[in-house]
Parts: C-alpha cells; sequence; structure tokens
C-alpha cells in the first residue's frame, strides 16, 4: 500500500509536523482511517500481508488514510512510537474476528501514544492535551468499528447530547422510513406535527447511524448503503459505490462480507 510517510516510520517528524491541536487531530484522524481500511474494507489483503512467516510485522496508518503492513523502524529510538509488534505471528494461532480486534487494540494505543507524542514534542499544555483527548475520544475507536460495537459508542454519546438533526432513521432498509427506489440515504425531510408522539421511538434508533468502514457518523447530506448480509451502513465513498450505481444493485454486499464468502 501506499506509505505515505516512509517505511517502516509511520510518517518522519522531519517531513511531517502537526503543531496545532487541529493538525495532530487531522493526523489521528488519518492514520485511523487508514487502519480502519486494513481490517475492515481491505481485510482479504492485510490479511495475506501478515504471513506467520515473516519476521515481526507492523500496522501502519498514515495521515494519507492509507495502511502498510511492513517491518519496525531500524533506527532505536525510532522518531515516532512504533506499532505492535509481530502482529502476523498469531494470524494462524486464532479466529480471524479475534485476531483482527486484537490487532485493533494495539492500533488504538498506537494512535494515541502518536498524537500525544506530537502533542509533547510541541508543548501542548493541560487545556490542549485535554482538548485534543476529547477530539479523538468522540470518535469511536478501531476495536470498536471492528467489533461491531461502535453502534453501542453513538448510541452512549447521543443520550448525554440531543443534537439529533443530523441523525438519519434505521428502522428499514431505507432512509429516510418512506418507500425510495434504492436502498441509501437521503436527507431526512422535517417531521410533520402527527410524527411528534413517535420522537422518542425515534431517537433511540438514530443512535444506530455509524459508517461500518470508516466509524464515523451519519450526515444528512451524504450518500450511504446497507449491506444485505449484515445490515451494517456504509458511506458511498467508502465502498466505492455511487448513487447510479446503487440503482442498479439488487442485493448489495458490503466488503466485509464478500470477502467473508470467497475465503476458502
Amino acid at each position: 500500500m501506499d506509505g505515505g510517510g516512509g517505511a517502516g516510520g509511520g510518517g518522519a517528524v522531519g517531513q511531517y509536523n502537526p503543531r496545532t491541536v487541529e493538525e495532530v487531530f487531522r493526523d489521528f484522524k488519518g492514520r485511523r482511517t487508514g487502519m480502519i481500511k486494513a481490517l475492515t474494507q481491505d481485510v482479504k489483503e492485510f490479511y495475506r500481508q501478515c504471513d506467520p512467516e515473516k519476521e515481526n510485522l507492523c500496522l501502519y496508518g498514515f495521515p494519507s488514510e492509507q495502511w502498510e503492513v511492513n517491518l519496525p523502524a531500524e533506527e532505536v529510538p525510532p522518531e515516532l512510537p512504533e506499532p505492535a509488534l509481530g502482529i502476523n505471528f498469531a494470524r494462524d494461532g486464532m479466529q480471524e474476528k479475534d485476531w483482527l480486534a486484537l490487532v485493533a487494540v494495539h492500533s488504538d494505543a498506537w494512535l494515541l501514544a502518536v498524537a500525544f507524542y506530537f502533542g509533547a514534542r510541541f508543548g501542548f499544555d493541560k487545556n490542549e492535551r485535554k482538548r485534543l483527548f476529547t477530539m479523538m475520544n468522540d470518535l469511536p475507536t478501531i476495536f470498536e468499528v471492528v467489533t461491531g460495537n461502535a453502534k453501542k459508542h453513538v448510541k452512549e454519546k447521543s443520550s448525554v447530547s440531543n443534537h439529533s438533526s443530523n441523525k438519519p432513521k434505521s428502522s428499514s432498509k431505507m432512509r429516510p422510513s418512506e418507500p425510495q427506489p434504492t436502498k441509501y440515504a437521503k436527507p431526512t425531510p422535517p417531521p410533520r406535527e402527527d410524527d411528534e408522539g413517535l420522537e422518542d421511538d425515534e431517537e433511540d434508533e438514530h443512535g444506530d447511524a455509524l459508517c461500518g468502514a470508516c466509524g464515523e457518523n451519519y450526515a444528512a447530506d451524504e450518500f450511504w448503503i446497507c449491506c444485505d448480509i449484515c445490515e451494517k451502513w456504509f458511506h458511498g465513498k467508502c465502498v466505492k459505490i455511487t448513487p447510479a450505481r446503487a440503482e442498479h444493485i439488487k442485493q448489495y454486499k458490503c466488503p466485509s462480507c464478500s470477502n467473508k464468502r470467497s475465503r476458502p
């Protein structure tokens, strides 16, 4: 895969210096998106690259939203914290879902380490560190996305906040719930007066809106599609499906479900 920051180094500090909280958060989101792709959308290729017969391998995410499986940096100490070593050794000794979950946990730990490395290097004060952590903590962890627990994360967040204007309905294969020619999302229309009694019930349904690929929340102006196998929703851009293409799909299978069926 495209490295975006130098093989095995996770992005050299001399070449890339996110100095503000916002810049570090963008760096975090890019690396996170790349690693989620490896563990969900590109899982078949990721599985293939993690050959247990090879040396200690690491999973790197890059600010460019790309991922890479490579050997660790040779210099000691490295310029950036290094991901967990030897993720490939456990590949064939565990159930695939458990192995992916284990890699996801270590990936979350690495992302935090890299973000706060930048925070320490560029002298973030207490309030800046707190703001950075809050911004990162508002997103589901990679582990939550990979294991399917991201919905719980969003529901817990929605119980604290009542900002439901951008959340979709998830009680059917369509968003919004009225009949549509395809199974993709459109902005939810404003509620009618006679719908007010259903508002509390819909609030719980809205909390499930999370992309199964990138883990981001639903936005009313974005195109979404639902997998008919696992019933997870995805941004069209994350699974490379356009509204025009969706019109001709009778049964949509997400990349993860397609890989499970094709793998011996």
